[in-house]
């Protein structure tokens, strides 16, 4: 595997339940939003806060397990590769979004406990970029497959 640049691991509680969907050929797709709180000092001593929220794409089973496993306010770890894309909105505007297209999800046990449970497998194909049984990577969904 070659190197790559824009991978990114973003930890975070989901803002909602995952949202799964099928794309028009039947890939499931699940969509949900991570925010991360940061913490600080600034110069003049105040205590300060600031929320990262970012957008997160699940394909395939890694979608249905994440859809079924996840619910709002669950804290998870996210890996990814980071996607920037841009779309006119109803006023003409063009709006980009920063949105992690997730590679590996996975609940954080800092503060919870999991039990993880091995699915059936093989129900859907492999998730997006996480390796086929061959060993050869699975061939990411094209812009075509992308329901919103």
């Amino acid at each position: 595997m070659a190197f790559e640049s824009n991978y990114i691991t973003f930890i975070g509680n989901l803002t909602d339940d995952p949202d799964l969907r099928f794309t028009q050929g039947g890939a499931p797709v699940a969509s949900f939003r991570v925010a991360s709180n940061r913490r600080y000092t600034d110069r003049s001593g105040n205590q300060q806060e600031e929320t990262t929220f970012l957008n997160v794409n699940a394909w395939r089973d890694l979608a249905e397990n994440a859809a079924e496993s996840l619910g709002k306010g669950d804290r998870v770890i996210v890996i990814g590769r980071v996607r920037v894309r841009s779309y006119e909105n109803r006023e003409g505007q063009t709006v980009w979004t920063t949105e992690i297209e997730a590679d590996e999800i996975a609940p954080s046990l800092r503060w919870a406990q999991a039990k993880p449970e091995r699915t059936s497998g093989g129900g859907s194909g492999s998730g997006s970029g996480g390796g086929s049984s061959s060993g050869q990577a699975a061939t990411p969904p094209s812009d075509e497959d992308v329901p919103f």
